[in-house]
């Protein structure tokens, strides 16, 4: 479906051949059913990432509406998912693009921003580690933000800022080369300045007047 009007038709057909048609960029996506032994891990996760949800919540602030632990994700650290009832990412850049969109229903219909967090992928275990043992780090600080930043492009949102985003980038760069995040001053050649005048040299000057 890449079409606009399959934004606009999925939403009214809500089920096709016998099947409910579900929306898997939006919260509350189950696909595991009543399996208890996914529910019991689901809990356990939940709860060993009970103080991580907490950090990267209170780091991006507004920029989400709460932050989950999830099951749904294989391979990425963290997806942005929208409200059930909200516009999808897609349909939020086709209502963008319109020359006369109502501002007022944009802000009504743009649904705040869930992110849901991977509990077994590498960076988040590293993450949960670093914010267990210190929350205020600045390195946790730029990860969030980095993993938010990158889950907005992976999950089809626009960057509201991507000079920001290339900023952390280039951080993260000069730290892995091991290069220091300092802007060396260059001085001035000493060529280009003349020479101080002496007393010496002024009281001649004095003289010859």
């Amino acid at each position: 479906m890449t079409d606009p009007i399959d934004e606009y038709m999925v939403q009214q057909l809500k089920e096709y051949d016998g099947k409910k048609l579900l929306c898997i960029t939006k919260e509350g996506l189950n696909l595991d059913g009543d399996n208890e032994e996914e529910k019991k891990k689901s809990e356990d996760d939940k709860a060993a990432n009970e103080n991580l949800c907490k950090v990267v919540k209170d780091i991006l602030g507004d920029k989400v509406e709460k932050v989950v632990v999830s099951q749904r994700i294989v391979d990425s650290p963290c997806v942005l998912v929208t409200g059930e009832h909200g516009w999808s990412a897609y349909m939020e850049k086709i209502m963008k693009a319109q020359a006369l969109r109502d501002s007022s229903m944009s802000t009504y219909m743009i649904s705040k921003k869930t992110m849901e967090i991977n509990p077994n992928h590498p960076i988040v275990i590293e993450l949960r580690k670093k914010a267990d043992a210190d929350k205020s780090d600045k390195t946790v600080k730029d990860l969030v933000w980095l993993l938010y930043e990158t889950s907005l492009l992976t999950s089809g949102f626009n960057l509201d800022e991507p000079q920001s985003f290339a900023s952390r980038i280039h951080r993260m760069i000069k730290l892995g080369l091991s290069l220091e995040d300092t802007v060396e001053e260059t001085p001035a050649p000493a060529d280009d300045l003349p020479p101080l005048e002496t007393e010496t040299e002024a009281s001649n000057m004095e003289e010859v007047d």
